[in-house]
């Protein structure tokens, strides 16, 4: 069932929320300790491409995240995690808050966007396999799951070996 979901900028009070939507939705607490590692490195750490989709009470269920990585020498973005709490999953709540941490990072001028995840996923928003592209990583992954999104036409995806954030430990 979808519903229409607000989305707004993570605050500080929604951390513990925030952690709460990644520990429910993976099965290790390994994702919500990336995100903490990501929040408290300024090198990747973007404000406002941290975007939840809250309920009627302003609560978050669902959580998107871009920070900075780099495409070869190219500044880029990444996005990872997406979580949903477990009870609003399928419900719309995690593609409204991927469409809107999308929208914010076109609005700040950034130009491309890495994701490695489900690949029947991503391309509702325009992902496309990221090898078509030259696009690599320097670990071993199904060629069909990392997908790259360029947020302006003007600016094509570069080619190049995808460099995450320390945090990510790639």
């Amino acid at each position: 069932m979808s519903q229409n979901w607000h989305t707004r900028a993570e605050t500080g009070a929604d951390v513990p929320d925030i952690r709460g939507i990644v520990r429910a939705a993976f099965p290790t607490p390994e994702e919500a300790a990336l995100v903490d590692a990501l929040r408290a490195d300024p090198g990747a750490w973007i404000d406002g491409l941290s975007v939840v989709a809250v309920d009627g009470d302003d609560r978050p269920v669902g959580h998107a995240l871009l920070t900075r990585c780099h495409i070869g020498d190219h500044p880029a973005l990444c996005l990872a995690p997406v979580a949903v709490r477990p009870e609003a999953q399928r419900t719309g709540a995690g593609t409204a808050a991927v469409r809107a941490v999308l929208a914010a990072a076109a609005r700040l001028g950034e130009h491309h966007v890495v994701v490695l995840g489900h690949p029947e996923y991503y391309p509702r928003f325009g992902f496309t396999r990221a090898s078509a592209h030259g696009i690599g990583l320097s670990i071993d992954v199904p060629d069909e799951a990392l997908m790259a999104l360029t947020l302006d036409a003007a600016h094509p995806l570069p080619a190049g070996t995808v460099r995450y954030a320390a945090p990510f430990g790639i």
